[in-house]
């Protein structure tokens, strides 16, 4: 398992996002990220490296359409004239990127080798619709993309993540009880089981923050806008409008389960809080 970390346009603290190349002599390209011309140069220096030492490039993998994710797709599988693997939702969401299979769970990697190599494929859908891992049921080891991160936190953007499936997709990584995660941004895991659980516990915390605040507001509810200040008062406010966004995603989840209910234009209220 090789490393590369690309430049890329992703959300701060992170400034990389993690390409991974994975078996020793049928390898799998993981995270074709960085649209700047010098990374790219660089990615592409990286993996004819690998080339040149008698290994063959399987294809490329997509763990989802974000830009800091996908960004050299098109460059570099037609540099080196290999498939791009990517779910459907994901290809749905990339029209102008030519994505050789389209894959689900039904898929797993066999890559030949001294030391063969299965991936299973996971779709893991939360923090976009087509959020894909690999599994190493051997190894026990999880390439997790954007499901968790090592450095900064992830976002669950309500415009095209829903908070209630990634929820239940990180509970069912941690129920693989993996000795390793490798994350799109920052370092491998160590532990990431207790990483998972941490993930759920912190999200859910803060889901009780969302509730106590749109329950203290009046009849005619409470805003997004006025939420923010109550739920995420410990957040510096210069992160406040990305709070928004993971405050919204919070807010569908609590109207799915019956607790909160929208009133009026933008507005939310406790569910049995009646005027």
């Amino acid at each position: 398992m090789e490393l590369f970390p690309a430049r890329t346009p992703t959300l701060p603290p992170a400034t990389h996002t993690n390409s991974y190349a994975v078996g020793d002599r049928d390898v799998l390209l993981v995270e074709p990220a960085t649209p700047h011309e010098d990374e790219r140069r660089a990615w592409l220096e990286w993996a004819r490296g690998i080339e040149s030492q008698g290994r063959k490039i399987a294809g490329i993998f997509m763990t989802h359409h974000h830009a800091d994710h996908v960004a050299g797709a098109s460059f570099f599988a037609t540099s080196l004239n290999v498939p791009l693997f990517a779910h459907a939702a994901t290809a749905k969401r990339l029209p102008d990127i030519d994505i050789t299979s389209v894959i689900d769970e039904s898929h797993v990697f066999d890559l030949g080798g001294q030391v063969p190599m299965r991936l299973r494929v996971l779709h893991t859908p939360g923090h976009a619709p087509g959020h894909l891992c690999l599994y190493d049921d051997e190894a026990k080891t999880v390439i997790v993309g954007d499901m968790v991160a090592s450095v900064g936190t992830i976002l669950v953007d309500p415009r095209d993540g829903d908070m209630q499936a990634y929820l239940a997709q990180i509970d069912r990584l941690a129920n693989l009880s993996a000795h390793v995660a490798l994350p799109a941004h920052g370092e491998p895991i160590d532990e990431p089981t207790a990483l998972f659980r941490h993930y759920i516990a912190h999200r859910l915390a803060r889901e009780e923050k969302v509730m106590a605040a749109v329950s203290a507001a009046s009849t005619e509810g409470a805003t997004v806008e006025t939420l923010v200040p109550v739920a995420y008062a410990d957040t510096p406010r210069m992160l406040w409008p990305i709070a928004a966004l993971s405050l919204e995603a919070h807010l569908i989840k609590l109207m799915r389960e019956g607790r909160v209910e929208a009133v009026g234009s933008g507005a939310y209220r406790r569910k049995d809080l009646q005027g």
